[in-house]
């Protein structure tokens, strides 16, 4: 890239929100370029059925989803490019980006789409069984598990108000902890003690996940941390509760960022500084589903366009 030529908009993410913000600025002529990121079409590419995005009434797989959302911002004049994002410098106009620390890109306005990830536990059977019995999203995945029997790990907030939720499909849900008691909030640990379909399995890590050759979760191979026993439970699902970790590394100094890594937003997707917007899981710690990024996806990309207008610059 020649660092004469300067883009009007460069979204960093290829994601709903990434891929919906290039539909909205492709439509209003801004040419926008996207920096794919290191899972090019970001977390929905790793699920298998998506029954809950509008549009879809027999559902979707994820991976179909994400190429249908890139086709319709491509047919508009969105350009792609491989590669991820390693620093950025916003301290003036037009901004730089470095992405893969050997190519520069230079914008007028950003929008930083570049998502969460789901902290996992990186143990044997997590990702082969991933959105096939392992999941990171209770509300995503939870209508698939009705009356089966399923784990929660984690002893947080996000644990408990993944394990509450199941609790509306589940027949039974076990909460699993290392510790002997738990990190939650106090009305958070309430809800759980009191629902009759959750229980907690104290003191005990999960060490394997078991059913790769069947292609679906079957047991679980729990460790107790205390005495070292290790016991095999049959099991429908295994859900990671234990947070997700917003994809920020690259911006941490540019801009104004939350104690847990979120960028803060004002006035819509505004960030910190001024020409530079963020949507999706990057900023959403509450929601974080694909129709609420796609939504803020469309909003970054409106106000990226009412911002070069205002700076006559479109």
């Amino acid at each position: 890239m020649s660092e004469n030529q300067v883009e009007k908009v460069l979204i960093i993410g290829s994601g709903p929100a990434g891929d919906t913000a290039a539909l909205y600025a492709s439509r209003a002529e801004l040419n926008p370029l996207v920096i794919e990121g290191a899972t090019p079409g970001g977390q929905l590419t790793i699920t298998t059925d998506v029954e809950n995005y509008p549009g879809f009434p027999e559902g979707i797989l994820g991976p179909d989803l994400m190429d249908k959302f890139k086709a319709q911002a491509e047919r508009f004049g969105a350009r792609y490019v491989n590669g991820n994002v390693t620093a950025v410098d916003f301290s003036k106009r037009p901004f730089r980006i470095e992405v893969d620390e050997e190519s520069y890109y230079y914008a007028r306005t950003v929008i930083i789409a570049s998502g969460a990830t789901a902290m996992l536990l990186g143990i044997p059977g997590e990702a082969e069984l991933m959105g096939r019995g392992v999941s990171a999203c209770a509300t995503c995945d939870g209508f698939f598990f009705r009356d089966k029997e399923l784990i929660v790990v984690g002893g947080g907030d996000t644990a408990m108000e993944e394990a509450t939720f199941l609790t509306k499909f589940a027949s039974n849900v076990h909460i699993v902890h290392r510790r002997d008691q738990l990190r939650a909030s106090k009305i958070m640990q309430e809800r759980g003690f009191s629902n009759p379909k959750i229980d907690f399995i104290w003191d005990t890590v999960v060490e394997e996940i078991l059913g790769v050759e069947e292609g679906e979760v079957k047991k679980v191979k729990l460790r107790n941390v205390k005495t070292n026993d290790v016991i095999e439970r049959p099991i429908d699902g295994v859900f990671m509760g234990i947070g997700h970790k917003p994809n920020t590394e690259p911006f941490v100094g540019q801009m104004e960022i939350n104690e847990t890594g979120y960028i803060i937003t004002h006035d819509g997707t505004q960030t910190s500084v001024p020409g530079v917007f963020a949507s999706g899981d990057v900023q959403d710690w509450v929601y974080r589903q694909a129709i609420t990024a796609a939504g803020t996806g469309c909003m970054a990309a409106i106000d990226a366009e009412r911002f070069l207008t205002s700076q006559g610059e479109e």
